[in-house]
């Protein structure tokens, strides 16, 4: 397929919602490239800030010693956190991108989004999209775009992780600790234990930030393969069961609401407060329903409904119901 003329109209009908477009028009005049390089880099400064506080925890055993490294040190090592997670976002969104560019669909660059709260647990940056500016016109090519981004995200997590997971160690926390506990996913769990091995009580991963920068991708992965609305699960969602999707996405956002009761009330953790209020506000704006496409009742043929199994997969192993809570207290 061409790409379109930016003051061409879309060339298949757009299905609406009480009046309003499911779509974006395209845009008339590509974003300018400045605008991609400034955030990339703001997003590396604060993401390189968050792991320099992973560097010091790192090189204090998880705070078993008083004994600070220098904050050169600090930023110089806190590069392998930013380095390794925004190669994977960066992958991630690329992946989506190419596939846009492989069907000739007007997308934007990715667009990084730096973010950091001083002493305030961040990630620092809240990932990376791109804006698609036209109608996808079929079901294979909304599966095929929206399974892209994970996949090529995922084959770069695992070498990430694997790094990570090898330039780490384990420590004894002392019993009165007090701090954060974060959930492994079951990925993390099985590397983990392929370079350590079964811990005994009190010990736990004193995790690089190489290490972190995969922990953070698992998440990020896990939460994009949710089968919501226009996230990359929802595509996927839509293509395999048309539109089946709209209540499934009612259905997990129920899921996403009671998680984030429960692990307030019981685990004393928001970890997933902001996640479903995002999702919450993105409902408010795009709606439940999926895009429709003229193919809607048209399956898919075999090979997707494998690919469509895997993201499954990949789901499951990126997954952890409490991604962090408070210990010790």
């Amino acid at each position: 397929m061409g790409r379109p003329s930016p003051t061409d109209p879309p060339e298949i009908p757009i299905a609406e919602d009480r009046g309003r477009p499911y779509v974006m028009p395209p845009s008339r005049r590509p974003d300018p490239i400045t605008r991609h390089v400034v955030l990339f880099v703001l997003t590396f400064l604060t993401a390189t800030l968050v792991g320099a506080q992973f560097y010091a925890s790192f090189a204090t055993g998880a705070g078993t010693s008083s004994t600070l490294p220098s904050l050169s040190a600090q930023l110089l090592h806190g590069m392998w956190y930013s380095a390794g997670v925004l190669l994977i976002l960066g992958t991630h969104e690329f992946g989506h991108y190419f596939a846009c560019r492989y069907y000739g669909i007007d997308a934007s660059l990715p667009y990084f989004i730096p973010i950091w709260l001083g002493p305030f647990f961040t990630p620092g940056t809240l990932g990376a999209v791109i804006r698609i500016r036209q109608p996808i016109p079929t079901k294979r090519q909304f599966f095929d775009v929206g399974i892209a981004g994970p996949i090529a995200g995922f084959v770069v997590l695992v070498p990430v992780l694997f790094l990570g997971m090898s330039l780490s160690n384990v420590v004894t926390l002392p019993a009165d600790f007090v701090g954060y506990d974060f959930g492994e996913p079951l990925l993390f769990k099985l590397i983990a234990w392929l370079f350590f091995g079964k811990l005994a009580v009190g010990q736990t991963v004193n995790l690089h930030p190489a290490g972190w920068a995969a922990w953070f991708g698992l998440l990020a992965t896990a939460l994009n393969l949710c089968p919501i609305s226009q996230l990359d699960g929802g595509h996927i969602s839509y293509a395999v069961f048309g539109r089946i999707s709209s209540t499934i996405t009612l259905i997990v956002v129920a899921c996403l609401i009671g998680l984030t009761i429960y692990s307030m009330a019981f685990l004393h953790s928001g970890a997933y407060l902001v996640w479903t209020l995002l999702v919450l506000v993105m409902l408010r704006i795009m709606g439940r329903h999926h895009p429709r496409t003229p193919d809607e009742n048209e399956p898919l043929d075999t090979p997707r409904l494998l690919l469509a199994g895997f993201a499954i997969v990949m789901m499951i192993l990126c997954f952890t119901p409490v991604p962090t809570s408070i210990v010790g207290r």
